[in-house]
């Protein structure tokens, strides 16, 4: 058996909201899963225990746990090794396959969408209110990367890792005045870690990262996705007629999925 690991976060959801994810990745994939958890939350620790995963505690709040998530990672990795990292999200994920199944050229992947950054509202925002206006136009042409998902080497993901935590504590993002000034949250946004992350990426500041298509990839971040195709056993395939590995964002998409969705869950939690 390699010794993978995924490593996600769960903190303000209960088990069915990630019940699609476990079961459907304990169905490919039999390495260590590491989930951050709500160390109040003592019922999604022992139904996530059931399938052998491993959780870590914290007391950060849900809201808080999207940018905090990067130094509880660190923590972990900087303690255990192993040879390479799935960083993903859980709610809106579920496997198709064993995501390290795949012939990754890169020491760490990353999983593009199929719009560039100033084609996207959300994605603009985030970077023009987290670096400004001169670095979002340094990189407004590429393509928008996901930060839900990204695979990489130890060594590579520790790296990413230490730099996003590093920024995430840097460049804040900037809610507007009238919501500076008090805690009400900036109906605009709050910022998001995919700032920061095309922004180290597509500036180089890491390297020996490789790029895959969102059409013809491992990886489907749905969203932004042009050709929603399944085949015959709602598998959602790739332009190659391939199966993906990991689909991501599939709410994101609910017209398409809701017809398959039974038989995706169906499918998913066969002799898991």
């Amino acid at each position: 058996m390699a010794n993978n690991l995924v490593l996600t976060a769960a903190v303000g959801y209960d088990f069915k909201q990630i019940e699609l994810f476990i079961r459907s990745l304990r169905k490919y994939y039999h390495d260590k899963v590491y989930i951050i958890i709500d160390k109040k939350d003592n019922f999604i620790e022992y139904a996530i225990k059931k399938f052998n995963c491993d959780v870590i505690k914290t007391s950060i709040n849900k809201k808080d746990i999207q940018f905090q998530r990067y130094k509880i990672y660190t923590d972990l990795l900087d303690k255990k090794n192993f040879e390479n990292i799935l960083l993903c999200d859980s709610r809106d994920i579920y496997f198709q396959n064993d995501p390290f199944q795949y012939d990754y050229s890169g020491s760490i992947n990353f999983f593009l969408e199929d719009f560039k950054i100033k084609d996207c509202p959300y994605n603009s925002n985030w970077l023009i209110k987290t670096y400004g206006k001169n670095e979002f136009e340094k990189i407004a042409d590429k393509t928008i990367l996901c930060s839900g998902t990204v695979l990489g080497s130890q060594k590579k993901i520790k790296e990413y890792l230490n730099l996003m935590v590093k920024n995430i504590s840097k460049f804040k993002y900037k809610k507007r005045l009238k919501y500076l000034l008090t805690f009400r949250t900036d109906p605009e946004g709050r910022g998001c870690d995919q700032g920061h992350a095309n922004y180290l990426v597509h500036n180089k500041i890491i390297n020996d990262c490789k790029f895959y298509n969102n059409f013809d990839g491992p990886i489907a971040t749905v969203f932004y996705l042009n050709k929603i195709n399944f085949d015959k056993d709602s598998r959602l395939l790739n332009t190659l007629g391939n199966p993906y590995l990991v689909i991501h964002q599939y709410d994101k998409r609910w017209k398409e999925f809701t017809k398959h969705f039974e038989k995706i869950k169906k499918s998913s939690f066969e002799n898991v």
